[in-house]
């Protein structure tokens, strides 16, 4: 067992946290909101994370998990500092590192003996000298200690079966003393464990995330030619992802990316490479085609109802994806703000996001189910891929709807299905007879 320290109790932190709880560590959860505290300490969680409230609840009872608001006692009780603080992006693109130099200098000040600061937050490559040379002036140079890196790679929805067992485990470390304790941390996770420099670790993060959002595009670009073509990008995703060289994964085709991490993270990388005189054009490609797919979905919407404007929109899922009530950057509220501003009346539904999106929609009736967004709408448009939808009784569906029509910009619906129970179907990529 271990003991450590976690700053920030926010989405990466909290997971963090409960998940070295769960494998014996003794955690320390360190966060500034109070309430936020108050309610994690009586196991009510802020995000939406299956399986995630139950462990948080189990290791607080046996008293491996506990929360706090004071750096100082979480550092001086702890071997390991993870910092997994926000890093928002800047308007260059760029990461506002501020809270983690906040975080470092507090670290700084509480350190009397050996301790690892690892970065947790998915931030730029070099960020770790930063962390070091703040930590050093606060010391005055006389701290003992090692910086690290710890990239995470969690899915939303996935967050704690990919803490828990993961595809691998990278660690960026500069000495044996600090290796050999984040290798001692993960030891009982059964996966690779992958040490590099401090650097490279931090490139990990970023590459991962850009190529995943690469795939997301291409086969979002390769979609536009079968619309034009009349082939279907499903079968096409399916023919290239037995291809084990490219796999079958992120090639879904639909209405483009979104979340907290794969658009500021593509920012963030392109931002790095300009930096360092390097014009990363691809990834500037991989980002416009993202855009575009908005532009896309707004037209199959104009394109079926002819007029937008006064027309009722019923939108189900506003979260980024499904399994989340995530709805930062998501698409679904890009959207539906889009159709606002043409003049459509939008009532929507998410199994999980309608509390947040409270905050985010004004003037959009939330429906409390698909059913009650679908009355008197005149078409449905599918934003999330939640399994619920899929199992939608369309015949129900229809008779709600004023005019039958569906676009399904996540492509969750069989078109042949769609047409033969009397709907106008609507979706990405799988033949004009469908664009």
């Amino acid at each position: 067992m271990q003991k450590a320290a976690v700053i920030g109790a926010g989405y990466v932190g909290l997971v963090t946290a409960t998940c070295l709880a769960e494998l014996g560590h003794r955690i320390i959860c360190v966060d500034n909101d109070r309430k936020k505290l108050e309610n994690l300490k009586k196991g009510i969680i802020p995000i939406f994370e299956p399986g995630l409230a139950d462990l948080v609840r189990k290791n607080q009872k046996a008293k491996r998990l506990i929360f706090s608001n004071s750096i100082k006692d979480a550092a001086q009780g702890s071997t390991v500092i993870f910092i997994c603080v926000n890093t928002p992006p800047l308007p260059d693109g760029g990461a506002d590192l501020s809270m983690v130099e906040r975080v470092a200098s507090e670290i700084g000040r509480a350190m009397t003996e050996y301790k690892v600061i690892v970065g947790k937050s998915t931030v730029p490559a070099e960020t770790h000298e930063k962390i070091k040379r703040t930590v050093r002036m606060i010391t005055k140079g006389k701290g003992d200690f090692d910086v690290a890196s710890n990239p995470e790679f969690l899915r939303e929805g996935h967050a704690v079966e990919d803490t828990l067992h993961p595809d691998r485990i990278v660690v960026g470390v500069e000495s044996k003393r600090a290796e050999k304790i984040m290798r001692d941390l993960y030891r009982p996770i059964k996966a690779p464990l992958l040490v590099t420099n401090i650097t490279t670790a931090e490139i990990i993060k970023h590459a991962c995330n850009s190529f995943l959002s690469t795939k997301i595009s291409y086969i979002n670009a390769v979609a536009n030619i079968c619309e034009r073509v009349n082939a279907d990008v499903e079968k096409v995703a399916e023919g290239m992802g037995f291809d084990k060289r490219i796999a079958r994964q992120f090639l879904n085709a639909g209405a483009g990316f979104g979340g907290n991490c794969f658009p500021k993270d593509l920012d963030a990388f392109i931002h790095l490479a300009e930096t360092k005189g390097y014009n990363f054009e691809l990834l500037k490609a991989v980002r416009k085609i993202n855009y575009d797919q908005k532009k896309l979905i707004m037209k199959k919407v104009a394109d079926a109802l002819w007029i937008i404007k006064g027309k009722t929109i019923a939108v189900l899922g506003l979260s980024f994806k499904a399994l989340t009530d995530d709805i930062r950057n998501s698409i679904a509220i890009d959207i539906v703000k889009l159709l606002k501003d043409e003049g459509a009346n939008i009532r929507a539904y998410d199994p999980q996001a309608l509390e947040k999106a409270k905050q985010a929609l004004k003037g959009v009736t939330l429906c409390k189910s698909a059913y009650d967004a679908c009355k008197g709408a005149d078409c449905c448009l599918v934003m999330t891929e939640w399994d619920e939808f899929r199992k939608l009784d369309l015949a129900k569906m229809k008779k709600l709807l004023r005019q039958p029509i569906v676009i399904d910009a996540r492509n969750i619906y069989d078109p042949q299905q769609m047409i033969d129970a009397g709907f106008v179907y609507k979706c990405i990529g799988r033949g004009s007879s469908y664009a």
